[in-house]
């Protein structure tokens, strides 16, 4: 089949399934069921009528059975073995099938048909239920967003080759996904990605230094882990969503910028080639981009409240202090350099934000440990293919680690 013909037929496909979702609940699964945004789409789907046919987590056992006997779903894979054996036990009086560990996960996902993969996997463990997705054919309704700091040419690449339909469900990367639709290919000068500014908002790099862990989460918009309210605090997260947003629209870095919007209701804004700016506007609740990738590109049904602007007050937005938060500026320059860089610079966070959580090294530790692992592994930019990229990212985690750790 030459490739017109495959684009013809996969656009045949999403006009069936769009046609088949009018008349009845699309089929999902929701990956990384019982974190943060899992369990939103866990909501979503119960409020939707969704027919939930597979659901993934960690290692809580107890939470994953109460999801399958509200759903019950076809499978449940649980990444601990030990939490997959104890929901083997609770489940078995329902016929769900459950599947243990990393490979048991990506299994069940080539196993089970259903229009939409949630996947809401966190940290760089969403990279392969990513990838077995695509091979699959279904929608991906990404919100693993380390699936594209740490790889993200070679996720749009197979994307190209399976033609699988990935839409984001990061706020800001929907909020882009929405306003995009208002301009055609090729029109968009700029992406703008809003932030919170994070609690620590206004400060200098010499206040930082006392900086507690139980500070740093408490986040002033959203609700979420430990680790991503971390990286709200430092500009980390906004980072990564440049590095996000470039590999997911096709934009340079160059042309994505980031704006502090501490009122949290435009989630974020693109301009066009006629310098018209268009924004997407809601109140801050995971759950709207969680059933407009799953609805898309339908809008039917409201699963949050409505925004009352009369109530919002000024909307200000402000340009960030990378010169204080420097996690921003090395997620620029790891996107501009490539390679593996990028995924070296998250393994490096990942490994000095669970030091500082541990109260092993201070709020600014994480910003020497960021600058000097990136300054490190330069030559890894020179990486192309997937496995070296996941060496360079394994040995970049050790290094951080043996930093915080004052070897």
């Amino acid at each position: 089949m030459t490739s017109d013909g495959r684009a013809v037929s996969r656009a045949c496909e999403n006009e069936k399934r769009t046609k088949s979702c009018l008349t009845s609940a699309p089929g999902i699964m929701i990956l990384g069921a019982t974190g943060s945004v899992g369990s939103q789409a866990a909501d979503v789907a119960q409020k939707r009528g969704y027919d939930v046919r597979a659901v993934s987590a960690n290692r809580n056992s107890k939470a994953v059975e109460d999801l399958c006997r509200l759903f019950r779903p076809e499978a449940a894979a649980m990444a601990d073995e030990g939490a997959a054996a104890d929901l083997k036990v609770r489940v078995a009086d329902i016929g769900t099938k459950v599947y243990s560990g990393s490979d048991g996960l990506t299994e069940m996902i080539r196993s089970v048909s259903a229009d939409t993969v949630v996947n809401a996997v966190s940290g760089a463990a969403g990279l392969a239920p990513t990838l077995a997705a695509m091979e699959s054919g279904m929608r991906l309704a990404l919100a693993n967003k380390e699936s594209l700091v740490i790889a993200g040419d070679a996720v749009m690449s197979e994307a190209r080759r399976t033609g699988t339909e990935i839409i984001p469900v990061d706020s800001e990367h929907s909020a882009i996904f929405q306003c995009l639709k208002s301009g055609g290919d090729g029109e968009a000068r700029e992406l703008i990605l809003t932030a919170s500014g994070g609690p620590f908002f206004g400060m200098k790099r010499a206040e930082l230094g006392s900086i507690t862990p139980e500070r740093a989460l408490d986040h002033p918009v959203w609700k979420m882990g430990a680790e991503i309210t971390v990286d709200s605090a430092t500009l980390m997260n906004k980072g990564f969503e440049v590095i996000e947003a470039s590999k997911l629209f096709g934009m340079p870095g160059g042309s994505i910028s980031v704006l502090v919007h501490r009122q949290g209701v435009v989630h974020s804004l693109v301009r066009f080639a006629d310098n018209s700016y268009i924004a997407q506007m809601s109140k801050p609740d995971m759950r709207l981009c969680v059933e407009y990738a799953v609805d898309y590109p339908h809008r039917t049904f409201p699963v949050i409240d409505r925004l009352d602007l009369t109530s919002v007050g000024p909307i200000t937005f402000e340009k960030p202090d990378t010169e204080t938060f420097v996690p921003l500026s090395l997620a620029y320059h790891a996107l501009k350099a490539g390679g593996a860089l990028p995924a070296v610079l998250h393994a490096a966070n990942s490994a000095a934000v669970s030091a500082f959580l541990k109260k092993n090294i201070g709020f600014t530790g994480i910003f020497d440990i960021l600058e000097k692992t990136v300054a490190r592994f330069t030559d890894s930019a020179s990486c192309s293919e997937l496995p070296d990229i996941l060496s360079a990212a394994a040995e970049a985690e050790r290094y951080a680690a043996s930093l915080a750790a004052g070897k």
